[in-house]
């Protein structure tokens, strides 16, 4: 068992499971409303301990795909804010150092692939979740999304009133913090009802003003991405998220409904190192799906 313990909060690491506590004092309130966490090791891509002036900072890096929280953040999440960091002062760097080989040993001897997760390995954020901030309130229950305003909304917003979003009526969430003059923004996107309005006028949108209490509305899109079909749900789909356009791999990753035999597999692989010579797949895409292909073996 690794442990270390940190005002901050606290991780351990049993070799299965990373366990994240907060901290009592000082902690964020999105890593309090969080709570504990169990990090699989499977939806682990790395870790690493970055040294600072007084003391350092251990970074988990979770698989793309893995976690919905980390899925609709992307990294945006300050510091402060982001579960997957723990503060560690400068007299428990040798200890952290040893916590961080003892993960690092375990994904080399379990070979965890770093490539995208075709499903989630966390559940998300515990609901119901309510979030006051911006020009209104978000609130989800695990089947509704409720949208209220407040005084600072835009009048057309206000007129029309509360919005109710079933989760089957929603396409996608995105979650933007505010940035220096910029606003953010926690949007559902609606298939019936897409616009390409600012978020201040769509009223499947709450806008960021850049308060405190934003971050925890990154809470509320993970707890409703959560809900939703998988980004990478199948292995189909993993060349287009990475980037590749669908028709460079078709022969390459499309699944079948039986699994094909080893030389089926060798001659796709064949086809795959020929797209990526051609410069068809990018190293990413190249990998990503070769790595899909190997796993069928």
């Amino acid at each position: 068992m690794a442990e270390i313990l940190q005002k901050d909060g606290s991780w351990t690491f049993d070799g299965d499971t990373i366990g994240i506590v907060p901290g009592r004092e000082k902690t964020h309130p999105l890593r309090q409303t969080l709570g504990r966490l169990a990090v699989p090791l499977t939806a682990v891509a790395g870790i690493a301990l970055e040294p600072g002036r007084r003391g350092g900072r251990l970074r988990l890096r979770l698989r793309d795909g893995a976690d919905p929280l980390s899925q609709v953040a992307r990294g945006r999440l300050a510091d402060a804010a982001d579960p997957y960091q723990l503060a560690v002062e400068a007299d428990r760097m040798g200890v952290a150092e040893y916590f961080a080989d003892e993960v690092r040993h375990a994904l080399l001897l379990e070979q965890v692939p770093d490539g995208p997760a075709e499903r989630y390995l966390l559940p998300g954020p515990a609901l119901p979740l309510s979030v006051s901030t911006g020009d209104g309130t978000v609130s989800f229950d695990g089947e509704r999304v409720r949208l209220e305003w407040n005084w600072m909304a835009e009048e057309g917003k206000k007129s029309a009133g509360p919005r109710e979003l079933p989760v089957r009526d929603i396409d996608s969430v995105e979650w933007l913090p505010a940035a220096g003059l910029q606003n953010g923004h926690l949007r559902f996107v609606v298939p019936a009802a897409r616009t390409k309005a600012p978020a201040k006028h769509d009223p499947h949108a709450l806008e960021l003003h850049g308060f405190k209490k934003d971050a925890l509305t990154a809470l509320i899109a993970a707890a409703v991405a959560a809900r939703l079909p998988h980004p990478y749900g199948r292995t189909a789909e993993l060349p287009a998220a990475l980037g590749a356009a669908p028709e460079a791999v078709p022969a390459v990753t499309a699944g079948a409904s039986a699994e094909p035999d080893h030389d089926a597999l060798l001659r796709r692989l064949r086809e795959l190192g020929e797209l990526h010579h051609a410069g068809i797949l990018t190293d990413e895409e190249f990998g990503a799906a070769k790595q899909a292909i190997l796993r069928r073996f």
